[in-house]
Protein backbone atom coordinates (compact mmCIF):
# COMPACT_ATOMS: atom_id res chain seq x y z
CA UNK A 1 0.00 0.00 0.00
CA UNK A 2 1.47 3.15 -0.50
CA UNK A 3 2.14 5.74 1.50
CA UNK A 4 3.84 9.08 2.59
CA UNK A 5 5.27 9.19 6.15
CA UNK A 6 6.37 12.61 7.45
CA UNK A 7 8.62 13.35 10.41
CA UNK A 8 10.50 16.66 11.64
CA UNK A 9 8.38 18.33 13.66
CA UNK A 10 8.53 19.71 16.60
CA UNK A 11 8.69 23.29 18.71
CA UNK A 12 11.21 26.04 17.78
CA UNK A 13 11.51 29.75 18.50
CA UNK A 14 10.61 32.39 15.93
CA UNK A 15 13.69 33.03 13.62
CA UNK A 16 14.75 28.82 14.15
CA UNK A 17 14.94 26.47 11.37
CA UNK A 18 13.12 22.83 11.09
CA UNK A 19 13.49 20.65 8.29
CA UNK A 20 10.84 18.29 7.52
CA UNK A 21 10.92 14.95 5.48
CA UNK A 22 8.97 13.15 3.58
CA UNK A 23 8.97 9.55 2.74
CA UNK A 24 7.16 8.04 0.33
CA UNK A 25 6.42 3.79 0.32
CA UNK A 26 4.40 0.96 -1.33
CA UNK A 27 5.16 2.65 -5.19
CA UNK A 28 7.50 4.82 -6.67
CA UNK A 29 6.71 8.17 -6.77
CA UNK A 30 9.38 8.83 -9.35
CA UNK A 31 7.99 11.45 -11.45
CA UNK A 32 5.45 13.02 -9.44
CA UNK A 33 4.38 15.92 -8.89
CA UNK A 34 5.30 16.73 -4.73
CA UNK A 35 4.25 19.40 -2.60
CA UNK A 36 3.60 20.40 1.09
CA UNK A 37 0.64 21.88 2.40
CA UNK A 38 -0.30 23.55 6.25
CA UNK A 39 -2.81 23.67 8.56
CA UNK A 40 -3.66 26.03 11.20
CA UNK A 41 -5.73 25.57 13.78
CA UNK A 42 -9.43 26.95 12.83
CA UNK A 43 -8.13 27.64 9.28
CA UNK A 44 -8.65 25.40 5.88
CA UNK A 45 -5.40 23.60 4.63
CA UNK A 46 -3.18 25.43 3.07
CA UNK A 47 -0.80 25.67 -0.34
CA UNK A 48 3.12 26.26 0.87
CA UNK A 49 4.70 24.56 -1.99
CA UNK A 50 4.84 22.53 -4.96
CA UNK A 51 7.42 20.78 -7.41
CA UNK A 52 7.93 18.82 -10.01
CA UNK A 53 11.25 17.73 -10.62
CA UNK A 54 10.39 16.17 -14.32
CA UNK A 55 10.29 19.46 -15.48
CA UNK A 56 12.55 21.36 -13.19
CA UNK A 57 10.02 23.87 -11.40
CA UNK A 58 8.89 24.71 -7.98
CA UNK A 59 6.21 27.39 -6.92
CA UNK A 60 5.75 28.95 -3.61
CA UNK A 61 3.03 30.29 -1.37
CA UNK A 62 3.91 34.09 -1.33
CA UNK A 63 4.14 33.73 2.78
CA UNK A 64 6.86 31.65 2.73
CA UNK A 65 8.96 32.01 -0.50
CA UNK A 66 12.78 32.91 0.64
CA UNK A 67 12.68 31.39 3.93
CA UNK A 68 11.16 27.63 2.73
CA UNK A 69 13.08 25.53 0.92
CA UNK A 70 11.67 22.35 -0.91
CA UNK A 71 14.15 19.22 -1.98
CA UNK A 72 14.17 15.85 -2.66
CA UNK A 73 16.53 12.41 -2.01
CA UNK A 74 15.78 9.99 -4.79
CA UNK A 75 17.76 7.69 -3.18
CA UNK A 76 15.83 7.69 0.24
CA UNK A 77 12.87 8.42 -1.71
CA UNK A 78 12.23 11.61 0.72
CA UNK A 79 11.40 15.00 -0.07
CA UNK A 80 12.13 17.95 2.57
CA UNK A 81 11.31 20.85 3.74
CA UNK A 82 13.65 23.45 4.98
CA UNK A 83 12.24 25.91 6.80
CA UNK A 84 14.45 28.59 7.78
CA UNK A 85 13.43 32.17 9.58
CA UNK A 86 10.43 30.28 11.24
CA UNK A 87 7.70 32.79 12.35
CA UNK A 88 4.98 32.11 14.65
CA UNK A 89 2.07 31.77 12.14
CA UNK A 90 4.10 29.16 10.23
CA UNK A 91 2.35 27.01 13.20
CA UNK A 92 0.20 24.51 12.06
CA UNK A 93 0.17 20.47 10.75
CA UNK A 94 2.45 20.26 7.60
CA UNK A 95 1.29 17.36 5.40
CA UNK A 96 3.21 16.16 2.19
CA UNK A 97 1.12 15.10 -0.42
CA UNK A 98 1.64 13.43 -4.54
CA UNK A 99 0.04 13.64 -7.37
CA UNK A 100 0.59 12.13 -10.90
CA UNK A 101 -0.43 14.96 -12.95
CA UNK A 102 1.38 18.67 -13.43
CA UNK A 103 1.27 21.34 -10.43
CA UNK A 104 -1.25 22.42 -9.18
CA UNK A 105 -2.09 24.45 -5.53
CA UNK A 106 -4.94 22.64 -5.01
CA UNK A 107 -5.24 20.18 -2.47
CA UNK A 108 -8.11 18.27 -3.56
CA UNK A 109 -5.87 17.56 -6.59
CA UNK A 110 -3.47 15.44 -4.56
CA UNK A 111 -3.97 11.51 -4.61
CA UNK A 112 -1.76 10.50 -1.89
CA UNK A 113 -1.20 12.55 1.79
CA UNK A 114 1.15 11.84 4.59
CA UNK A 115 -0.54 11.97 8.16
CA UNK A 116 0.83 15.54 9.38
CA UNK A 117 3.51 16.51 11.47
CA UNK A 118 3.63 19.34 13.91
CA UNK A 119 4.94 22.62 13.71
CA UNK A 120 4.94 25.28 16.60
CA UNK A 121 6.81 28.15 16.77
CA UNK A 122 6.83 30.04 19.81
CA UNK A 123 7.30 33.97 19.87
Amino acid sequence: QAQLVESGGGLVQAGGSLRLSCTGSGRTFDGFTMAWFRQAPGKEREFVVVSSWTIGIQHYAESVKGRFTISRDDAKSTVYLQMNSLKPEDTAVYYCAARAGHLSTNDAEYDYWGQGTQVTVSS
